[in-house]
């Protein structure tokens, strides 16, 4: 990558690959953007421009379609970026063309955001499997800076060691190197929640779990609307393959709700589908909210306010992360109970995926804040205390970290990542 500056893209015309394009050639890199057609790719390109607000970005990209440009454009590029659809044998079939026209030293990396590196490199030559890699990029990439870097099996440590030098210091990336598991860390720690809301949404209701578990609890997105924000087909891409794949102690959490599998067949996706809604629909000004049972949509009513949680929000709202918590941790009640169990099981399985697909919980706290701008884990321990914290834990039959078994031995904070700052939630 250092001798070679030019970008291939497969699949940019998708959000995720035009968003890929907008990073790498706001950074100087000459990039091309290829696509099934002209049009898609002329559309991909406008989507670049739009995220950069800059139509001058266009003179370092150029266009391309797979049946004209691949095998050239693949065998000029020192990076080839992989960014199609989450389907295994549609990215193997691709990956079987980059073998064949790429040049020996090009690295080559996937954007997958769950699959099987291993698998997608499985049966390649041995110098493909030696310069593969994934590399996910949260959604959009051009404000989320937060990135996984997942090497597989074969994967040259040298080649590692380049894209990361090349994330962080070109690209301004917040980079994390996780084992290669099913959604990584972010989506595996992130869908856990998500999930979980919308298993608690079926006997609940939708507006009262997004407002038990809102802003004040360390996400600057109530989770349902997070997952309208995704989109209903990604979420089940994601928490279906966790569910086949892990058989950890949430996984139960990750079994996909009836009600989301009966939406989706009749084309709710969230907000990609506006006409037809997600959790929530809109029609101008009004707002309607599901309801899990029937599956249609009812005119939002905003649920009783909750003492404990409208103080937590007094004290979010400014910054009084400290005080917001402490509410949280002495709130008494079958609402407080159910809060505790969301935001204290994602405390749990979060700092329990260290020594598994994360390497320490500083990781964790790495994606999770700059992936998916939620509260760092390990900070909410440390404003809760960390003894406290497995005070609550146990009390909710929850697993205790051994990193905050350790720090409430030793008295010590976990939270090493400076200043607790989150804002806008973006997931990918």
């Amino acid at each position: 990558m250092a001798e070679n500056n030019k970008v291939v893209i497969i699949g940019a015309n998708g959000t995720m690959g035009a968003g890929a394009g907008c990073v790498f050639a706001g950074a100087g890199y000459t990039v091309t953007l290829l696509a099934r057609s002209s049009d898609k790719a002329a559309a991909a390109l406008l989507d670049v421009q739009n995220d950069a607000r800059a139509d001058a970005i266009a003179e370092r990209i150029s266009l391309g379609t797979y049946d004209d440009d691949l095998a050239r454009t693949i065998g000029e590029a020192g990076l080839i970026f992989e960014s199609l659809a989450e389907d295994l044998p549609l990215k193997k079939q691709f990956f079987a063309l980059v073998d064949k026209y790429r040049r020996p030293d090009a690295i080559v990396a996937t954007g997958s955001s769950g699959l099987s590196i291993a698998a997608m490199a499985a049966g390649r030559s041995e110098s493909f499997r030696r310069n593969f890699l994934g590399i996910h990029l949260f959604n959009p990439p051009h404000v989320i800076v937060g990135t996984e870097v997942i090497p597989g099996p074969d994967t040259n440590p040298a080649v590692l060691k380049t894209a990361i030098a090349m994330l962080t210091k070109r690209l301004g990336r917040k980079v994390i190197v996780t084992e290669d598991r099913p959604a990584f860390v972010g989506n595996r720690v992130g869908f856990k929640v998500l999930n979980e809301t919308a298993q608690l949404a079926a006997e609940h209701g939708v507006a009262f779990i997004d407002y038990l578990i809102g802003p004040h609890t360390g996400r600057a997105m109530a989770p349902l609307a997070t997952v309208d924000l995704v989109g209903w087909d990604v979420h089940k891409a994601i928490v279906d393959n966790v569910f086949a794949n892990c058989k950890d102690e949430a996984h139960e959490c990750f079994k996909m709700p009836a009600y989301m599998n009966r939406g989706l067949e009749q084309g709710c996706l969230g907000d990609k589908t506006p006409e037809r809604g997600g959790f929530y629909r809109r029609e101008g000004v009004e707002v309607f909210v599901l309801d899990p049972k029937s599956g249609g949509h009812v005119p939002l009513i905003k649920p009783a306010p909750i003492e404990f949680v409208e103080g937590m929000k007094r004290h979010h709202r400014v910054g009084r992360y400290s005080d917001a918590l402490k509410i949280f941790a002495d709130a008494k009640g079958a609402e407080a109970d159910l809060c505790h169990r969301v935001v204290l099981g994602y405390v749990s399985y979060a700092l329990n995926r260290v020594g598994e697909v994360a390497a320490s919980p500083a990781d964790v706290d790495t994606i999770m804040s700059y992936g998916f701008n939620w509260a760092p884990p390990s900070a909410i321990v440390d404003l809760l205390g960390a003894k406290n914290t497995v005070r609550m834990l146990e009390r909710l039959r929850l697993p205790v970290p051994k990193a905050v078994e350790q720090a409430a031995v030793n008295d010590a904070k976990l939270f090493v990542g400076g200043v607790l700052q989150y804002g806008r939630t973006f997931v990918g």
